[in-house]
């Protein structure tokens, strides 16, 4: 039964724990004490995963956000970010790097938004590295710009790192493709990089997901690297066979 304590204002069910303090009420007063947990933090693989791929989702976002972004879908533009990043397959990290190493893999939001898609792909032009787009040739809105968002993976010491940047491109820079625009350069065929081409008009964009050449990621979604990084944390409250999929 809720008990109302009009010394704090408080109605406490019985007794609340906030902040590491619980509180409880004996003799008509509220008394509160510092509450210390022995017990071992639980860590089970469905926990462990999941605080893997938040740190991920956090990590990347922590280098994304120093560009110029448009996610425009949810209540601000992490809370979008993280809606769509927390899809990307589960990273495994060590302890000591997991606040800043961040992989660059296919998938990885840029934008969000209610403009149609831009369909990509990376491909060639002529033997030529390209990234091709679903937009065709004349199709163009009032005010519409575009925005090339490249991601470079970088190795800094030891830790893994992605790297944005974005710039405007124009449709004179295009190259015509069977009636559709491409990018072309030796720069796509960079296997350490990724890109992604959004559509912008006002306050309005396409919703758009790096495309990439780079593996480096996979390394770091193994049975052997989740087990590595599990016990660096102290292991996991159950052992697994292995890792799901």
């Amino acid at each position: 039964m809720k008990k109302k304590s009009s010394a704090l204002g408080l109605v406490i069910p019985g007794k609340v724990r906030i902040g590491g303090v619980t509180f409880y009420k004996r003799q008509g007063q509220v008394i509160g004490r510092v509450s210390n947990s022995m017990e071992k933090r639980s860590n089970t693989l469905a926990q462990f995963m999941q605080r893997q791929r938040m740190r991920h989702t956090i990590a990347l976002w922590k280098m994304l956000r120093f560009c110029e972004t448009m996610f425009t879908e949810r209540g601000n533009a992490y809370q979008n970010f993280a809606s769509l990043a927390n899809r990307l397959p589960v990273v495994y990290t060590e302890k000591k790097l997991m606040e800043q190493a961040s992989l660059l893999m296919p998938g990885i939001p840029v934008s969000d938004g209610t403009l149609p898609t831009l369909q990509q792909e990376l491909g060639e032009v002529e033997g030529v590295p390209a990234l091709m787009t679903g937009l065709s040739y004349g199709e163009h809105l009032f005010h519409e710009k575009l925005w090339l968002y490249t991601a470079e993976q970088k190795i800094e010491g030891q830790l893994p790192r992605v790297r944005f940047s974005m710039r405007d491109v124009s449709r004179s820079e295009m190259t015509i493709v069977d009636g559709q625009l491409a990018l072309v350069g030796e720069e796509f065929a960079d296997e350490m990089k990724g890109w992604a081409l959004v559509r912008i008009n006002d306050n309005r964009c396409s919703p758009q997901t790096i495309v990439t050449r780079c593996t480096l990621y996979q390394q770091y979604t193994t049975e052997e690297a989740l087990q590595v990084a599990a016990k660096s944390y102290g292991g996991l409250t159950d052992t697994p066979f292995l890792a799901p999929r």
